[in-house]
């Protein structure tokens, strides 16, 4: 059998089939086709990737790339090349009134796959910016169940849940109740919800009280107020029911959600996140996210092993996604892979409190493959 792509020598980690040794990856007809020894001598395309990592095209559940379309997008294809992220998912950039626009003018001539939660506003996030910010939870009259219902059946390929945002910032004086709508419409159409929490009120509790099994609540590890662990560190009773109903617990970074803090102590208490994603956009960019990579390397510098972290940003996410043909190098899954490498040297990661974190080594992409084709700014 000839192959189109083959990725030779490298370290092979790939969590979904409990892989981590040396050995090369076979891509044909955009599927990867084999994980062996001796494969490049019947690759048509060979890339030797000697000394660096080889893992399913890494998923960052939590993004914004409607750009050009809402003020906080960012450009996908540039994420992917910075970040190794073959999978964006749009967390509710767009609702039912504008997700058309983002279909056509992102999604469709996008090299590098994006998919979509569909927000429960109609307008989508259509307020966020350094000078203006406006909830778009706050105003009832935009919650539109029977639109986002409509629009998620004539789009059922790329669209993959809902998104609601609940909080002070967010959804302010309506508290929680937007989240009705979206669980209303959620059912209407089979899919998961994902929330975004913020500041009080509601509490941490009450949201994640609401959520269903395969529901994502994003900011998992945000810092105080509204934190899901007790002064003496054990894990709060709704959150580990939540966990053990099925509730699946996102990282989405962000400019104001994530915190070391409050990761230390829900990992020193045996609860780490199910899933780690960005949130990126365009007010993070530049700092203190910056990409999806360096996200997983905060987690490496917390101590998670990094087998769990690349396992948090690929097959954990596909099965947040219901998408089992993602997130993985089975032959027969999606042709896609990301080239990483652990570059040493001693960085400062901050959080979204400005608290430094020290590591001496970390997470950069180096390429990824799209579709079964090196896929690369320079090819």
């Amino acid at each position: 059998m000839r192959f189109d792509l083959v990725l030779t020598n490298g370290r092979v980690i790939d969590p979904s089939q409990n892989i981590d040794t040396v050995c090369d990856v076979a891509f044909a007809d955009k599927k990867v086709a084999k994980i062996g020894e001796g494969l490049a001598e019947a690759a048509d395309d060979v890339r030797d990737v000697s000394g660096k990592i080889v893992a399913p095209g890494l998923i960052d559940l939590h993004t914004h790339v409607y750009w050009g379309g809402t003020s906080l997008g960012i450009d996908a294809e540039h994420f992917a090349r910075i970040s190794g992220v073959t999978t964006s998912v749009d967390t509710g950039s767009a609702g039912p009134g504008n997700f058309h626009g983002f279909r056509q003018h992102v999604i469709e001539p996008s090299a590098v796959r994006v998919l979509a939660y569909l927000n429960i506003s109609f307008a989508g996030i259509y307020a966020f910016s350094t000078r203006v910010m406006v909830g778009e939870s706050e105003d009832y009259r935009l919650m539109a169940p029977r639109e986002v219902a409509a629009v998620i059946e004539a789009n059922r390929d790329v669209i993959v849940g809902v998104k609601v945002r609940i909080g002070r910032h967010t959804s302010g004086p309506r508290g929680i109740t937007p989240l009705d709508s979206t669980l209303a419409a959620a059912e209407e159409v089979g899919l998961p919800v994902m929330c975004h929490i913020d500041e009080p009120p509601p509490t941490y509790e009450a949201v994640v009280d609401r959520l269903r099994p395969g529901d994502v609540l994003t900011h998992c590890f945000r810092p105080f107020p509204n934190i899901p662990y007790m002064r003496d560190g054990r894990v709060k009773d709704a959150v580990l029911a939540g966990r053990e109903r099925g509730v699946i617990f996102d990282i989405g970074h962000g400019k104001g959600s994530f915190a070391f803090k409050t990761a230390r102590a829900m990992l020193a208490a045996g609860f780490p996140p199910d899933t780690i994603s960005s949130d990126i956009h365009t007010l993070c960019i530049d700092g203190p996210v910056y990409d999806q990579v360096t996200t997983m390397t905060k987690f490496l510098g917390l101590g998670m092993p990094l087998g769990e972290v690349i396992a948090r940003s690929t097959i954990e996410a596909a099965k947040a996604l219901n998408r089992p043909e993602l997130g993985t190098l089975a032959p027969g899954a999606v042709g896609d892979a990301s080239i990483l490498s652990l570059k040493p040297g001693r960085v400062q990661l901050e959080d979204v409190e400005g608290e430094i974190l020290e590591v001496d080594e970390r997470l950069v992409a180096d390429g990824v493959v799209v579709a079964g084709k090196w896929w690369h700014p320079s090819a």
